[in-house]
């Protein structure tokens, strides 16, 4: 599981490819159709392609000549289920948190103060 998280959240870490995926939420595309708005050669869009689809985010399917992609949609599900586990924690209250580190400086200083000899 820990493999397949971390290949998910390697092919989420480049802009290139979440552009990518956000284009496959429209529709499948063929990889030419994918590589046009970026300005890199098509081995680089397919190297990407390539990283999607390992992480099985996406899907290549050969339909003639023509490579089409399409986004998977139960890809992101492990990533999901492991974000949602943070959900759990509670919110902090960093007010209250800025608070407390006041106070706790405020004790800090006062017993220093006390403790200085004379």
């Amino acid at each position: 599981m820990d493999k397949k998280l971390d290949a998910i959240f390697a092919a989420l870490a480049d802009p290139t490819r979440r552009a990518i995926l956000a284009m496959l939420l429209e529709d499948d595309m063929a990889v030419t159709d994918v590589a046009a708005p970026f300005a890199m050669s098509l081995a680089a869009i397919s190297k990407h392609l390539g990283i999607l689809s390992d992480a099985g985010l996406i899907a290549r399917d050969r339909r003639g000549r023509v490579i089409w992609c399409k986004l998977e949609p139960d890809g992101l599900r492990a990533a999901s289920v492991w974000m949602q586990g943070f959900g759990q924690m509670d919110v902090m209250d960093l007010d209250a948190f800025e608070a407390f580190l006041e106070t706790g400086d405020a004790l800090a200083d006062q017993e220093g103060l006390e403790n200085q000899s004379p």
